[in-house]
């Protein structure tokens, strides 16, 4: 039996070829009963995103080429296996990458948590079509638990490394409580939702979204509970916020110096946090010259998530270690399972003997004869049943494997050596 991962990732593959080779959450279930009734296939996970797609898998030999073919013919895909573009991993190899995967140690962003949950989906997944069996079950459990081990006793997902990120994470360090905040964000775009999303994580009070676009400006201020404004009533709302998150596409300052003033004269003089990280800027220079005025640019967070980028760094490192260690756990178990038929049988062999003697000893006993030569015989034969195989082999090996063979008897029985 091996282990065995096949898979394209942002690092190996332009998105062009990605994309090719994606599944569909629709798609799944077909596919791993697919690949799981291939000749030599007893257990497959697929795990599919924007950034990969990778085939886990315990198989009879060598499936390498089966699979490929496979994933080629289940796509339609006329992509060269063989190529750059494509990586594949064996035994250890494969258990240590699907750790790595599971850790955010392989993903786009180091140490980013969504790759876990997408792993826990498609193991879902798999388990519904009863496509996982005893090996992948046990190998994706100690994947979690190791994932989780590693975000516990690492800093490798602790810091922000996306500019929106960035910009609540430091708007969490000037207001330490955001559930009494109101927020105003200004744009509607990728950057804007992501902030969103991050400040009604954190319960942030209230939420004001404005945008040229109000349309789009609810659409999004639906999905995290935020009020929707145009633009042009910037002037009536600005008062109200503690945050300001500024991201749009315009050409000239949204926010200038004038405005901002009559703001704070409204609130009398309490702070405002800003943050521009739209490029042309969206907010005056001259702003952060005011006071109450906490004002950082693009720039600034670029400072920040460089050093965030250096801490989880630096985590990585100390997860890679965690993860050579419980590579070598897992394997320690893989090893104690391969040992269990061989212990199974032993033990059968040596209970037949036990009942053989024992049956005997019970019809001398029934015909009259003495129980203490009977308990002697009875112990004589079950030594010597036990024993006889194991010492004819020992004294049957050649000279090459001999000191091989009587190391291992020893250390099998226990012996100690002689004085």
């Amino acid at each position: 039996m091996q282990w065995l991962v096949l898979g394209v990732n942002h690092i190996s593959a332009p998105v062009a070829i990605r994309e090719g080779l994606a599944f569909s959450a629709a798609q799944l279930p077909e596919a791993l009963i697919s690949c799981r009734a291939l000749a030599g296939v007893n257990e497959v996970v697929i795990v599919s995103t924007c950034n990969r797609t990778e085939l886990y898998a315990y198989v009879e030999g060598d499936k390498l080429a089966v699979l490929q073919q496979w994933l080629a013919t289940f796509h339609r895909s006329t992509v060269t296996f063989e190529s750059q573009h494509f990586y594949h991993y064996r035994d250890a190899e494969a258990i240590q990458h699907i750790l790595r995967v599971a850790c955010g140690l392989d993903s786009m962003v180091l140490g980013e948590p969504q790759i876990l949950g997408q792993i826990k989906t498609a193991y879902q997944v798999a388990k519904s079509q009863q496509v996982i069996g005893k090996a992948l079950e046990r190998l994706l459990q100690h994947t979690f638990t190791v994932a989780k081990q590693v975000r516990t006793d690492t800093e490798i997902g602790s810091n922000p490394v996306s500019v929106a990120f960035a910009a609540v994470s430091l708007s969490k360090q000037i207001f330490s409580d955001l559930k009494s905040a109101t927020a105003l964000l200004i744009g509607a775009g990728d950057t804007i939702e992501l902030a969103a999303k991050h400040l009604r994580d954190n319960q942030v009070a209230k939420m004001i979204i404005a945008n040229r676009t109000v349309q789009r400006a609810h659409d999004l201020a639906q999905t995290v509970s935020g009020q929707a404004i145009a633009l042009s009533d910037l002037p009536h709302y600005l008062a109200q916020a503690d945050i300001v998150i500024s991201s749009t596409a315009s050409q000239l300052p949204i926010l200038g110096k004038g405005m901002v003033e009559s703001a704070i004269r409204k609130r009398k003089r309490r702070p405002i946090f800003m943050v521009d990280i739209a490029v042309p800027r969206d907010i005056e220079p001259e702003v952060g010259q005011l006071e109450d005025i906490y004002l950082y640019c693009v720039d600034d967070l670029q400072d920040i998530i460089e050093e965030n980028r250096q801490s989880r760094r630096n985590a990585a490192k100390q997860a890679e270690e965690m993860i050579t260690i419980q590579v070598a756990h897992f394997l320690a178990w893989v090893r104690s399972q391969e040992v269990v038929p061989t212990i199974q049988q032993l033990r059968q062999q040596a209970e037949q003997h036990r009942t053989e003697v024992v049956l005997k000893a019970k019809k001398q006993l029934i015909q009259g004869a003495e129980p203490e030569q009977v308990i002697e015989q009875l112990a004589n034969q079950l030594t010597n049943r036990l024993l006889h195989e194991p010492s004819r082999q020992l004294k049957q090996v050649d000279a090459e494997q001999e000191a091989h063979l009587i190391t291992a008897a020893r250390q099998l029985f226990n012996l100690k050596d002689s004085m």
